[in-house]
C-alpha cells in the first residue's frame, strides 16, 4: 500500500518538475516547483515511516521550511529585482504635520 502511495507521490513530482520546465508564465513555474518540493517533503515523510526513521520527520519539516522561504525569496527578487529592497510606500510618510 506504501508503495503505491511512494510511486504515486514520485510521478506527480516528476508531473510537477515537467510543468516547471514548460510553463507559460513564471507564476506556473514557481507553483510547480513549490508543488514538487511539497512532494519531496511527503515523499521524505513516507520513506521514514516505512523505514521506522522518525528523524527522517525533522528532516521533511526542515525541507518544508526550506521551501517556503525559498519561494518567498524568489516572488519576492521577481517582483523588486533584489532581495534588499522593499515597498517603502507609508501612508503616514505623506500626511502633514
Amino acid at each position: 500500500m506504501f508503495v503505491v502511495t511512494m510511486i504515486a507521490v514520485i510521478v506527480t513530482m516528476l508531473m510537477a518538475l515537467a510543468r516547471s520546465f514548460m510553463g507559460p508564465t513564471i507564476y506556473d513555474r514557481i507553483l510547480a516547483i513549490n508543488s514538487a518540493g511539497t512532494g519531496t517533503v511527503l515523499f521524505i515523510a513516507v520513506l521514514g515511516f516505512l523505514m521506522g526513521r522518525p528523524e527522517f520527520l525533522d528532516i521533511a519539516l526542515a525541507y518544508a521550511l526550506i521551501n517556503f522561504i525559498g519561494t518567498l525569496a524568489v516572488l519576492k527578487f521577481y517582483k523588486f529585482g533584489n532581495l534588499a529592497s522593499s515597498d517603502t510606500s507609508d501612508s503616514s510618510a505623506n500626511t502633514p504635520g
